[in-house]
């Protein structure tokens, strides 16, 4: 389905808008918001900073220039820097991330009524339970097919298996997916069903209008309610869209800074900022892997999700893995022949730390440290990455931790990591 939007940089003067409801972010959360509201009848507005994108680059510098806040060099301060990436886009991170599509673990939503028990009434286990199948049946949500794998997830799986580590396919939103290993860069094939292919083609279908390339400003209140946003076109000009609700849906970070630069910033606006920081570690096989081949992120590995660990294969394409070899001239080239034989897996961590956002010389800033058990964490999983690489078959990894070995040919070295 076709997506009609109406570009920012031909707004060249004032313009006023009138709706029921203005979504700021056309993200997963965003999106979905829209075509509920626009399907019940309501006259909705998405403002999105972002352009539609119907062609994407095949390499991944490009694409992280059209695609990425900041080229996705963003980061967080405090004791240890944390990298972070948020696509801008018309659809949000749906467009670039790995189409990875997690159910909430019942575990989780254990913890969420034991913080505030009055989630049991606002969100049911139940009535998540059927919202979730609703949406995996809307966006073909199904575990990545052995077909597509490629051998980077299947080499994975036999690692896990090794080890004795539960592992499984990632279910991924996708149809017709080929195993190209483009999902970072905005698939090629429109394969990937992002919001832009999805939520927000029904939403417009509905009577949505998204405003694409136009960066919100300002939440307007009146009378202690907020009656609508203040936008500025790429063109130049200053929006105004008037509206009985308004929804902020634009990130963990940009939408406490919207609430802040409005003069919102009360109580626990841009507090209790956490995400899911990862590591990676590379390996080399005897057999070829073509890394940037297959589903990019198809198979995990969830035998310590209770220790707050989960692993992933990831897929980089062919740019992006040549700014991770060492060396120049020689050394460089050297490992750049040897790229079909390396394998990138990751590890994200469910942090227990609680960051900070707030308004800094760049515009914003996001403070967060982890706390020691987090550090414990982050260390355990580089040892098991390395145990799982060479179960395997890697003849040698690469930690990436400054100060230890640069390549670990031996598995008892690496059993001794945490020491």
């Amino acid at each position: 389905m076709s997506l009609q939007v109406t570009d920012g940089w031909g707004i060249r003067s004032a313009h006023e808008v009138r709706c029921d409801v203005v979504v700021v972010g056309s993200g997963p959360a965003g999106a979905a918001a829209a075509r509920v509201l626009s399907r019940s009848g309501a006259k909705v507005v998405i403002i999105e900073e972002g352009s539609l994108h119907t062609r994407f680059a095949e390499d991944g510098f490009n694409s992280m220039a059209a695609l990425y806040r900041d080229m996705g060099g963003s980061l967080t301060s405090g004791r240890g820097p944390v990298p972070y990436v948020q696509g801008r886009a018309v659809g949000g991170d749906s467009v670039v991330n790995g189409a990875i599509s997690w159910r909430l673990p019942k575990y989780v939503h254990d913890e969420w009524l034991a913080a505030d028990g009055s989630l049991e009434t606002t969100l049911p286990w139940a009535r998540l339970q059927a919202a979730t199948d609703a949406i995996e049946a809307d966006l073909n949500i199904h575990p990545t097919e052995p077909a597509i794998a490629g051998a980077n997830n299947l080499l994975m799986a036999a690692g896990a298996e090794a080890l004795g580590l539960a592992h499984r396919p990632i279910s991924r939103n996708v149809r017709g997916c080929q195993g190209r290993g483009q999902c970072l860069q905005g698939c090629q094939i429109g394969a990937k069903m992002s919001m832009d292919r999805t939520y927000l083609p029904d939403a417009v279908s509905a009577g949505a209008q998204i405003l694409a390339r136009c960066t919100a400003e300002r939440v307007l209140v009146s009378r202690h309610r907020a009656v609508g946003v203040r936008a500025r076109s790429a063109g130049g000009a200053r929006i105004t869209v008037h509206a009985d609700r308004v929804i902020l849906a634009a990130s963990a970070v940009q939408t406490p800074l919207l609430l802040i630069r409005s003069g919102l910033g009360q109580g626990p606006v841009g507090q209790h900022f956490q995400c899911h920081p990862g590591v990676s570690m590379t390996g080399r096989f005897p057999d070829p892997v073509r890394m940037w081949t297959g589903a990019t992120q198809g198979h995990e590995v969830i035998g310590l999700v209770a220790d707050r660990i989960k692993f992933e294969a990831l897929g980089f394409d062919m740019a992006v893995l040549a700014s991770r070899v060492d060396g120049v001239g020689r050394q460089l080239a050297d490992g750049i022949a040897d790229f079909a034989h390396l394998a990138s897996w990751g590890a994200a961590v469910r942090a227990e730390a609680q960051g900070k956002v707030s308004r800094g010389f760049l515009g914003r800033k996001v403070r967060f440290d982890l706390t020691e058990a987090d550090l414990g964490r982050v260390i355990k999983s580089l040892r098991v990455l390395g145990e799982m690489m060479f179960a395997a078959g890697a003849e040698w990894v690469s930690p990436g931790v400054h100060g230890w070995h640069k390549r670990v040919a031996d598995r008892k070295v690496m059993a001794r990591f945490e020491d």
